[in-house]
């Protein structure tokens, strides 16, 4: 298990990137997350719904993603309620208090009750464990978060049914790593203590030379060794989950670019939609809800939401909203994916309050659609036809439009429910060159991009991590 002394510690990326060299090594590995907590979610080929850093930790190893992978997601409705998601299949909205001090499905929801999250995790553990050697382990957040140690189902508690050693991250980049370190080694059980068997420091910036002192120190009082500093890179593109990672998105126009303008919405989700797009050399993509940005924009994006009606008054009321229509009324191209698809819409409507107090708005009229939010979820992977070519994608979402249409277009605009609808080359230069005039110099497919980036992950965790102590870890009495 590779544990966290904190959230965006580089904890999913480690965990990638020891699915990827356990592979090279000749290994059948799998990752595991018994609980994730992320906007940022994907389809399993069998239609169902996990955690999108588990997806990317199954491409690493080359297995097809399962729910047994991330058995409990939840994904965040507002500051207090999550909708769970349980084997891949919503089971309710829960509120954080309820969900932390019962860890139990309450009376009503979609699920039977008293239906026991520990039970579940386990037994996914469990089947998965049957068929793939080494299990990659993640933890969630902090290991040291004593006030909810009795509710873990992810940290510590699953590494000790898991019988799992565990590996310490630690993101030195952040500063005060010494303490994080150790402070979240003896906030531990005596029991947990000894689980714990090296520490790996994550995104260090500079001389390596300069940390030799500090490794050997950490060694002494945490009593385990250093098992590697990793650098901090920026040539290796992996999709992230963690959504601190949007905050170090660009957020400004550029010259003699496309610029790209996803808007800024309060509960994005699936922002990874994006990272294709944003690599092409003729783009410049940046968020913003800055409304004389998106006008002056050449293409704008409304992104997919975990909160369709809420993000909708949200753009009403900060003008996002109306700098959209204008946009478009100036013969700018505007994108709705998923949610954002459904604001692009005549209507959308919510008569069994599953979202929240917000019956009813009308959207930005530019795609002649009417939505309704249902209970029932909508998860699939999809192949589908764009300028003649076949192209892939995924949904999720929440509701049903009017339209038996995947993709939706007309003068300036196109609406879709199809996650990954930007990863395909056909759509990106649909879009690009009409502006550009030019076509992508970059002529590989996304699928031989991302798998040469975990290639390149792989042989930079190996250059920096001792593999041999990790070998010795693994296969000890």
């Amino acid at each position: 298990m590779f544990a966290g002394t904190g959230s965006d510690v580089g904890k999913s990326i480690v965990a990638t990137a020891f699915c990827r060299i356990f592979r090279q090594d000749g290994y059948q590995p799998a990752p595991f997350k018994a609980q994730n907590m992320a906007l940022n979610s994907y389809a399993t080929p069998e239609g169902l719904e996990i955690g999108r850093a588990q997806a990317v930790q199954a491409e690493a190893a080359g297995i097809p993603c399962h729910t047994d992978m991330n058995p409990l997601l939840l994904k965040p409705q507002s500051d207090h309620t999550s909708q769970v998601v349980l084997n891949g299949k919503p089971i309710g909205n829960k509120d954080a208090y309820d969900f932390w001090r019962e860890g139990r499905v309450p009376q009503g929801s979609a699920s039977p009750s008293g239906l026991d999250f520990r039970a579940e995790v386990h037994a996914a553990f469990g089947r998965l464990a049957a068929h793939y050697n080494p299990i990659v382990m993640e933890g969630a957040g902090s290991i040291a978060e004593i006030n909810l140690k009795d509710r873990d189902l992810v940290n510590m508690s699953m590494a000790r049914y898991a019988q799992a050693d565990v590996i310490l991250v630690g993101d030195i980049d952040r500063g005060g790593v010494f303490a994080s370190v150790y402070g979240s080694m003896m906030l531990q059980s005596p029991e947990d203590r000894k689980r714990i068997k090296g520490i790996i420091i994550n995104k260090f910036r500079g001389d390596m030379r300069l940390f030799d002192e500090g490794r050997k120190m950490l060694e002494e009082i945490c009593g385990v060794p250093v098992l590697g500093v990793i650098p901090y890179y920026k040539d290796i593109y992996i999709e992230e989950e963690d959504s601190v990672a949007l905050e170090q998105k660009r957020r400004q126009l550029a010259e003699g670019k496309v610029n790209v303008a996803v808007v800024l919405l309060r509960h994005i989700s699936n922002y990874t939609d994006f990272d294709t797009l944003e690599r092409d050399t003729r783009v410049n993509l940046f968020y913003t809800n800055n409304t004389s940005d998106i006008q002056q924009a050449d293409i704008i994006i409304v992104p997919g939401t975990k909160a369709t009606l809420d993000d909708l008054m949200e753009l009403r009321r900060n003008g996002c909203a109306q700098a959209i229509q204008r946009a478009h009324r100036d013969g700018k191209m505007v994108i709705g994916i998923c949610g954002g698809y459904q604001m692009l819409g005549q209507t959308v409507n919510d008569p069994e309050g599953i979202e929240g107090s917000i019956s009813s708005l009308p959207g930005l009229g530019l795609l002649p659609i009417h939505t309704t939010i249902t209970p029932e979820k909508t998860t699939r992977q999809v192949s589908f036809e764009f300028n003649g070519q076949e192209c892939q994608g995924y949904e999720i979402h929440q509701g049903v439009s009017d339209t038996d249409e995947a993709i939706l277009q007309t003068d300036h605009c196109i609406g879709t429910y199809i996650h990954g609808f930007l990863d395909n080359a056909p759509v990106i230069e649909h879009l690009l060159n009409p502006i550009t005039k030019r076509p992508n110099p970059i002529a590989e497919s996304p699928r031989d991009f991302k798998d040469q980036q975990y290639d390149k992950l792989a042989a930079h965790v190996r250059q920096y991590v001792d593999m041999e102590r990790i070998y010795q870890i693994l296969t000890h009495d």
